[in-house]
């Protein structure tokens, strides 16, 4: 029986040695031609690529059948979540977000005022950061978990980014211009993002790597905090782990017992509080209360024993009143703008990434849906305002959203009662934060963010892909031993190079046929696949680019000679056609079509045939518009490796 391109599908005679070695079962099909798509304009193939790379979750599909008024409602509730759960909230959902509200207000006031001492910067601004933020965020964030407000990553990039060129103490003013500038331009950063739906951009920091930095950065910030918590006064300003341990260990004669008492006795209990609320979930509240908790036993006992006047360091006097505006000090302009830019780009990086990660983590587990770009938009524009608001970076932490999840929240309402508690804080209660000591706040700190210190993650990693865990420790280690941004720098660069092994180096593997099927596999995996006599089948892993190209024929060449060696040493069949499986080629560019023409050239010259198979639909547009098209006429394409080998084997006249 011949097919339409006049190939008879029938099989070899049984004497044949060919047909003893191929089970290819009965009954025969028929032998399909590989068509051309329907051909695209110009304007829908780019309409549809921009579609798929900007548009993958199809935003505008609520939009379609609606009358003019609807599309307006849908609009507004689009680009204010709050419209759209608003109408349906119930005093039900009130009581559960009040509850949560304060719950992780109790979280946020002391690492408040920690986090911003972490990023040089005055303790009320971690407070005022804890208030408009959240407010903007419930209105324009799509999260119901997330729980906004400042974050230790970014405050420790952001303290030791401006601390390189200002001193927090010699320049305190500048050094706040700096602050805020930094928070606007992250914020526009962000909002650009979100607002041109190039997220893509924050997945460069991949999750081993991030693993790695966080797990460095966790470990830097915790040592940086034995300066509280032993009472030393002179403390190195650098953030790598040698010239810390070496700042702590050179100064024994300031250690203060006193305050090292208090550090370490508080410090403990925080970790005891964390390990209850981990061993046991519905006891969520142990840990949420302990930072709290802490910061008012501490307080009183400083000011019941004067403890102030005995080498304990408190925090002092805190400004009264709501957040002040900072427009004014905005600066865009003098020697220090591009510090500013880039320590905005940086942390806004590392905010957005936390945020977003956070939410979706929570929304996973009430199975909804968080939007990333409208995430970025509300995290951009909540930073934007927070910086005209005497505000620093702030985004979704984890360790609050964890306690606001546990917690019961509904809706993002729980970050307004959280805002309302620390206004009434910010008006009333910031006396009550004079004796407040330093060591506390240390501790408050290394017990947040000692989370971020994910040992079984790493084994996870290291189980799975050895590379992605190299990855993890560059990052590890840049941070311990070089500086922070380093190791960021590092964990971006290994992320890049891992895209650029894979997109360079392409994984090409040798298929066999399972037997008594159709189907073919890599023979490295399934043992009972076998070669198939006179051809040598390559699958590629990878579309076909000029960055592979020249990796591809020169391996391609090397998977030949090996075969061939083989055939002298086994004494089989003779090489006689190399079939390409083209389904994992899900692209190919110019260099990759002049690739597979001058391939087929040097084949030929062997007295070797080409042939590809299961071209995809893009493939095979490339090649249909190329002149290369005329050396893969209708015999050397095939819709799938098991036609392309009977139709073949079926011109095979002689056998050595």
């Amino acid at each position: 029986m011949r097919n339409a391109v006049g190939v008879d599908n029938s099989f070899p005679e049984p004497e044949t040695p060919f047909s003893v070695s191929v089970i290819l079962p009965p009954p025969l099909m028929d032998l399909h031609k590989v068509p051309t798509p329907p051909s695209k304009t110009t304007f829908e193939v780019l309409k549809i690529r921009f579609s798929d790379i900007f548009f993958p979750e199809n935003p505008l599909k609520q939009f379609k059948n609606q009358s003019v008024c609807r599309k307006w409602v849908l609009a507004i509730q689009y680009l204010f979540p709050i419209f759209q759960w608003g109408p349906n909230y119930s005093l039900k959902l009130l009581r559960s977000d009040i509850v949560s509200g304060f719950t992780i207000a109790s979280l946020a006031i002391p690492q408040g005022i920690s986090y911003a001492k972490l990023a040089n910067l005055p303790p009320i601004i971690g407070l005022y950061s804890s208030f408009v933020p959240p407010l903007i965020y419930a209105v324009l964030g799509s999260s119901k978990d997330l729980a906004v407000g400042p974050v230790s990553i970014a405050s420790l990039v952001m303290g030791s980014m401006l601390r390189e060129k200002i001193s927090p103490t010699q320049n305190p003013i500048l050094y706040l211009q700096l602050a805020f500038t930094a928070t606007f331009f992250a914020g526009v950063f962000q909002a650009s993002l979100g607002l041109l739906r190039l997220g893509l951009m924050v997945d460069f920091l991949s999750r081993p790597t991030l693993l790695g930095f966080m797990g460095g950065a966790a470990i830097i910030v915790s040592l940086q905090q034995l300066k509280g918590l032993l009472g030393i006064v002179h403390f190195t300003k650098q953030m790598g782990i040698v010239p810390v341990l070496n700042s702590v260990f050179s100064h024994t004669s300031e250690w203060a017992w006193e305050t090292s008492l208090m550090g370490f006795c508080f410090l403990g209990l925080l970790l005891v509080a964390r390990h209850i609320s981990s061993r046991k979930p519905n006891l969520f509240w142990v840990s949420a209360a302990a930072p709290l908790f802490s910061v008012i036993l501490s307080t009183l006992l400083v000011y019941i024993f004067k403890a102030q006047h005995h080498g304990i360091s408190i925090i002092g006097q805190l400004q009264e009143g709501l957040n002040p505006p900072s427009t004014n000090l905005l600066c865009f302009h003098g020697p220090y703008l591009g510090l500013a830019i880039k320590t905005g780009i940086v942390t806004g990086i590392l905010s957005l990434t936390e945020g977003i990660a956070v939410g979706r983590t929570f929304a996973s587990l009430k199975n909804y849906q968080v939007d990333g770009n409208k995430e970025m938009m509300a995290i951009g524009f909540m930073n934007m305002a927070g910086s005209c608001a005497s505000c620093y970076v702030t985004t979704g932490s984890f360790s609050r959203s964890a306690v606001n999840y546990n917690a019961g929240s509904k809706t993002a309402v729980s970050n307004i009662v959280m805002a309302g508690t620390v206004m009434v804080t910010l008006l009333f209660l910031m006396p009550l934060f004079h004796y407040t000591p330093n060591a506390i706040l240390g501790a408050i700190i290394i017990t947040a963010v000692v989370g971020l210190i994910d040992l079984r993650a790493a084994y996870e990693i290291w189980k799975v892909d050895r590379l992605d865990f190299f990855a993890c420790l560059s990052a590890f280690f840049g941070v311990l031993f070089i500086s922070v941004q380093m190791g960021l720098a590092i964990a971006v660069g290994i992320s890049i190079f891992k895209i650029l092994l894979h997109v360079t180096r392409p994984n090409t593997v040798i298929l066999g046929n399972i037997p008594a099927t159709n189907v073919f596999r890599d023979i490295g995996h399934y043992k009972e696949a076998s070669r198939i006599p006179s051809f040598l089948i390559l699958g590629i892993q990878s579309p076909i680019y000029f960055a592979n190209a020249t990796y591809l024929q020169e391996r391609i060449n090397r998977w030949i000679e090996e075969e061939e060696d083989r055939i002298k040493n086994s004494r089989d069949l003779t090489l006689k056609c190399v079939i390409l499986d083209m389904t994992a080629v899900t692209a190919i560019d110019t260099s990759g079509i002049n690739f597979l023409a001058e391939l087929k050239k040097t084949l030929h010259k062997k007295s070797l045939q080409l042939v590809l198979a299961n071209p995809v639909g893009d493939v095979m547009v490339k090649l249909q518009c190329s002149p290369a098209m005329d050396a893969f006429q209708s015999d050397s394409l095939y819709l799938t490796v098991a036609e392309a080998v009977l139709a073949i084997s079926s011109n095979f006249k002689d056998y050595p």
